[in-house]
Parts: structure tokens; C-alpha cells; sequence
């Protein structure tokens, strides 16, 4: 077990670079998540951890090994990838055991771990199956067996739940929470879903367009966001961002009523554009003359999810009760809390403090 270092690591196809300079420390038994929209370069950094892509400038190191220009297979990671790549015409536990059986492990060695690998995973009944008769849940096991078995000094994921149905990813994701509590392994995973970098990670790195936006725990980046692209990247359903406008120093968003928004930050000059930003859980409605007007009510069981719009093309979510009976169409006005608004500058999207 290895923590992981990046420093200025730079990533280029030809002239275009897509990785520009990041610098990362991830400690010895971390779970860190890589979360970003698609083409933000998370999974290539990925790849250049484990050796598939090639670093172009800086230096990566696992452990006290700098492994910027060591092959893949010397770099003692195992990557379990989005597609499950199980050999088709052999069984759980010969897949499991590949890996070892053509480095030339012995025969009891590969067993024992293969079997050790198994009752971490609960695949003891399977081990005689072919991937054929397996869900895709217990594919996605064995493919994640086979990377125990391997004994890796750090574990990579990249997207390993994308292929599967909401259902088996909800237990695929305690599979895995549960598989790095059991093993403490080092562990990266690249996912562009944040419900599962928020489950799943000790740290979470928010990257886009190859830069590193944000890095801290979970709650410190839902809590604590940087900038509006984090603000709404980090919470479901995203963060609301209401124009408003600096007058008389102090901020109006006409949205949110004729009062002007308290503010203990530092705010830019007279006149400057700002976003309001405010989750949807800290925003009520009441009926009354608005140019907001309640458009769907999504119903989820045991809370319900309001979609207002007004005649600019503003749209803001707001959550509420299933048994509200406000209709559908009907004029609303926003109501928040004022203790949970977040200010941000219009051109630039960094955070006001």
C-alpha cells in the first residue's frame, strides 16, 4: 500500500494539451475520487498513473518510486475498467487468477488468493460460474477480484459502474466503500457521477478542462465551494444561480424579491453582475404575483422537487413537501434562507468571501 504523488504533470497529444501542470498528493490508504464532466481529462490521468498513457512533463510517483517512465506492468497498480474484459470461455476463478498464473505464480498461491479474493467479494459459490451466467453486478466483482488478487500497491477504477442499471449501482457502490474499509488499500476512482465521488471518497478532485478546480472532502467542497463551476458540479439536484447586480453596495436579485441580500463579503464595484447561489433545499414558494411561475412538480416518494420558470428563460428548483398543493401554472415567489446564500462573480465565477 502507496500513497500517490503527482507534480506538474503535463499531458500533450502533439501540439494540444490536455493535462496542464497538476500537482496532487493522495496518502497512503486514501480513497480519492477524480469527478468532472466528459473531456475534463480525468480518466486520462488516470491512465497516466497507470502507466497506459505517457506523461509528457512532470513526475508521478507511488510510494517513494518515481514511475514517470516505468511500464504499466512494473508500476504495482491494477486498474478495473469500465468494461468488464473477463475472458468469456473461463470460469470466475480462472479469470480471478490470470494474472498470476502468467507470471508464474504457483498453483497454491493462486488459489489461496484467488479464494481469499472471493470471500472478500462474496463470489465463494461462484468460482466454478462462466461470466455468461453472471449479472452484471457480479461481473463487475470478479473484474474487481481479479485486481485484489494481484495484490496491487494501489487500486484504479475508471468509471467501473457506468455499464449498470440504477439498482445494481446503488450496490455496487457499497461493494466498493465496503471493499476499501476491508482492505485499506490506495485506491483512485474516476467517475463523472458526483453522487458517487460524495459516497465513495475521502477526498474528491474536481478537475475541468485538464485543470484541477478544487480538491477536499467531501463536505468541504459541498460546504465550502471555490468557484460557481464546484458549486454546481457538488449537489443533487445542482445548485440554483440567480442573476443579481451590486447597487448602492449591496446585492438585489430581482428573483428573490424587492429586499436587498445580506451579504458579510467583499463586493465588487457598483453595478457589477453576480450570481446568487442557493440549493434547492434552502428555497420555499408561496402563491402570490411573481414572474417566477411554477412549471412541474417532480414527486419522489418522501420529498418533491418544484421546476419554476419565468419569461427570460430562468429555471430554479426548489425542494418541497409531495403533499404541497400549490398547482402547476401557477405564479410563485421564492422565499431562502438568508444564511445559506452564495455569492458569486458573474464574469469570472470565482466565489465572493
Amino acid at each position: 500500500m502507496s500513497g500517490v504523488a503527482l507534480e506538474k504533470v503535463v499531458k500533450k497529444y502533439g501540439d494540444a494539451e490536455v493535462i496542464h501542470g497538476v500537482d496532487l498528493e493522495i496518502g497512503e490508504g486514501e480513497f480519492c475520487v477524480f469527478v468532472g464532466p466528459s473531456g475534463c481529462g480525468k480518466s486520462t490521468l488516470l491512465r497516466m498513473i497507470a502507466g497506459l498513457e505517457e506523461t509528457t512533463e512532470g513526475k508521478i510517483s507511488i510510494g517513494s518510486r518515481d514511475v514517470t517512465h516505468v511500464d504499466a506492468a512494473d508500476r504495482q497498480v491494477a486498474m478495473v475498467f469500465q468494461t468488464y474484459a473477463l475472458y468469456p470461455h473461463m470460469s470466475v476463478a480462472e479469470n480471478m487468477g490470470f494474472g498470476l498464473r502468467m507470471t508464474g505464480h504457483p498453483k497454491s498461491e493462486i488459489h489461496e488468493k484467488v479464494n481469499e479474493a472471493a470471500r472478500i467479494l462474496q463470489l465463494e459459490n461462484l468460482l466454478d460460474r462462466k461470466p455468461k451466467a453472471l449479472s452484471g453486478g457480479q461481473r463487475q466483482r470478479v473484474a474487481i477480484g481479479r485486481a485484489i488478487v494481484r495484490g496491487p500497491e494501489v487500486f484504479l477504477f475508471d468509471e467501473p459502474l457506468s455499464n449498470l442499471d440504477a439498482e445494481l449501482r446503488v450496490d455496487m457502490r457499497v461493494e466498493i466503500a465496503r471493499l476499501h474499509k476491508d482492505i485499506g488499500a490506495t485506491m483512485i476512482y474516476v467517475t463523472h457521477d458526483q453522487v458517487e465521488a460524495m459516497t465513495l471518497a475521502d477526498k474528491i478532485v474536481v478537475l475541468r478542462a485538464g485543470h484541477i478546480e478544487q480538491i477536499g472532502s467531501p463536505m468541504e467542497l459541498y460546504a465550502n465551494p471555490n468557484n460557481r463551476f464546484v458549486a454546481g458540479f457538488i449537489g443533487s439536484p445542482a445548485m440554483n444561480f440567480i442573476d443579481g447586480h451590486v447597487k448602492n453596495g449591496q446585492v438585489h436579485a430581482p428573483l428573490l424579491g424587492e429586499d436587498p441580500i445580506g451579504a458579510n463579503v467583499d463586493l465588487p464595484s457598483e453595478g457589477t453582475r453576480v450570481l446568487v447561489g442557493v440549493r434547492p433545499q434552502h428555497l420555499s414558494v408561496s402563491q402570490g404575483p411573481s414572474p417566477l411561475r411554477l412549471d412541474i412538480r417532480e414527486r419522489l416518494g418522501s420529498v418533491a422537487y418544484d421546476y419554476l420558470v419565468d419569461g427570460q428563460g430562468a429555471r430554479i428548483v426548489v425542494e418541497t413537501q409531495p403533499d404541497e398543493t400549490i398547482p402547476e401554472g401557477t405564479e410563485v415567489a421564492l422565499h431562502y434562507d438568508a444564511e445559506q446564500i452564495y455569492l458569486f462573480d458573474a464574469e469570472t465565477e470565482a466565489r465572493l468571501r
